[in-house]
């Protein structure tokens, strides 16, 4: 059946930002009916894009009890943790994904490619053998992203969801914004304009497709759930339909 929930929007906020600074995402989503669960939202940090025993879940949130209408609240975790991170791939481009799960099923995937940098010129020119985490930026590219829907059970006496029902769209479906920040003016990062920057978007790329099948190498780590988040503002106006 069709989702009975639509992510609308979400915003970036405090991006750019350093290194260690915590995600801060506003999420807008529409519910057209009333849900018996609370909804899951996880937040994982991609470490290399050549593996997934990488991949850090930097947190993730209950959200509920949730009724029929239009919702918004701020999911914040904190940042990566770079002793897990192989030292050759903090410097560059890796990924960020956002995921929310109804009945430990998954519905959708969305995913950012995030650049690590100097901003300082003479960093830039001659990068220090081991990265110096404290002169480093952290952007979150909302100029290309990926949204992956999958068809899934929205209620309990309901068939198995459509294992085929799966969905990419583009940037055009999801509203993707962000809050800028006084170092927004910052130089943005080379990666595309070196070969070893293509090779790397590459298999980022190919990692942002491959994660939204192979999710077993998660299940081993670690997942902090808070409480119920609260949401911060609900109306019954209607949206359009942007996700299905």
């Amino acid at each position: 059946m069709a989702s009975v929930v639509n992510v609308c929007s979400v915003n970036v906020l405090g991006n750019p930002g350093k290194f260690d600074d915590p995600f801060k995402l506003e999420i807008t989503f529409e519910c057209y009916e009333p849900l018996a669960d609370d909804l899951d939202w996880e937040l994982v940090y991609v470490g290399s894009g050549e593996s997934n025993a990488y991949d850090q879940i930097l947190d993730s949130i209950l959200v509920g009890p949730v009724v029929e209408g239009r919702h918004k609240f701020i999911f914040e975790a904190g940042g990566p943790d770079p002793s897990k991170i192989p030292e050759s791939e903090i410097v560059g481009v890796t990924v960020l994904l956002l995921k929310c799960r109804y009945m430990e099923q998954e519905f959708i995937n969305i995913g950012w490619f995030v650049a690590t940098e100097y901003t300082d010129p003479d960093f830039q020119e001659e990068p220090p053998a081991s990265p110096i985490l404290e002169k480093l930026q952290r952007r979150v590219c909302i100029d290309d992203v990926r949204v992956t829907t999958f068809a899934i059970k929205w209620h309990k006496n309901e068939g198995s969801g459509d294992t085929e029902g799966v969905e990419t769209v583009d940037l055009g479906s999801v509203e993707i914004t962000s809050e800028k920040t006084e170092d927004d003016s910052a130089i943005k990062s080379d990666v595309d304009k070196s070969d070893d920057g293509r090779h790397d978007a590459e298999v980022i790329e190919e990692k942002i497709e491959a994660d939204v099948e192979v999710e077993a190498s998660l299940d081993g780590a670690s997942k902090t759930t808070t409480s119920v988040l609260p949401l911060l503002d609900v109306t019954n106006e209607s949206i359009p339909d942007l996700v299905d």
